[in-house]
């Protein structure tokens, strides 16, 4: 039987993009999320602020399916921010998308290098 954890990566990989190239959200601007990824609190981030990003990744990350993953999450944002992003988000996730993604990983270690 498997434990809590590997059902939630499990749960996780069903979602994942089939390649980081998927990811095709802005980069710029507002991002208003919908209410099945956001039920209830913040819905609006600004990407130009580093913390408002943040918190739109984790939440995507986090709450968001396939479809959204790809709609609202910029590949080239994501390599950017994996670094730290990757200490804000639970440990199924991080270590799904790295496991799945490689180049995440090595952002990671170019980073810290």
């Amino acid at each position: 039987m498997p434990n809590a954890f590997e059902l939630l990566c499990a749960q996780y990989v069903k979602r994942l993009p089939a390649q980081l190239e998927d990811l095709t959200g802005p980069a710029h601007g507002m991002v208003e999320l919908p209410s099945h990824v956001v039920w209830s609190g913040r819905r609006s981030y600004g990407l130009e602020q580093p913390r408002s990003r943040m918190g739109l990744y984790r939440t995507v990350l986090a709450e968001g399916q396939r479809q959204d993953l790809i709609d609202f999450l910029n590949r080239d944002l994501l390599i950017e921010q994996w670094p730290v992003l990757r200490r804000l988000i639970s440990r199924p996730i991080r270590d799904v998308w790295e496991a799945a993604f490689p180049e995440l990983t090595a952002a990671s270690g170019a980073t810290a290098a």
